[in-house]
């Protein structure tokens, strides 16, 4: 299991135990429903998280995919893609999220 952090996911998982495994076996169904690699289900989990505005989960997605050795300008694509359909204003902090993350 990834390290959490000990507050928000990490600290449901070290008080609920059960229901951070239901959680994580959830999240594995979702990912074998589909044809969708591990790459491309990472950019897609880090695009819902910036249209929900969760800057927590942004971080989260952010530093997964810096571990999983996608670079930082395919996220900041996301973000920047994110223009467009949330709008300035949410693209802008999804890139200030992934910048929180993303070292050059």
């Amino acid at each position: 299991m990834t390290t959490l952090p000990s507050s928000g996911a990490g600290k449901l998982a070290t008080d609920f135990p059960e229901v951070w495994k239901a959680y994580t076996i959830l999240g594995e169904s979702a990912a074998k429903a589909g044809p969708l690699d591990d790459r491309t289900r990472r950019l897609i989990k880090l695009a819902l998280s910036i249209g929900a505005n969760s800057e927590g989960a942004v971080h989260s997605h952010a530093h997964q995919a810096i571990d999983e050795g996608l670079t930082p300008e395919e996220l900041r694509q996301v973000a920047i893609l994110a223009i467009t359909t949330l709008g300035f204003p949410t693209a802008m902090a999804g890139m200030s999220w992934v910048n929180d993350i993303v070292k050059d």
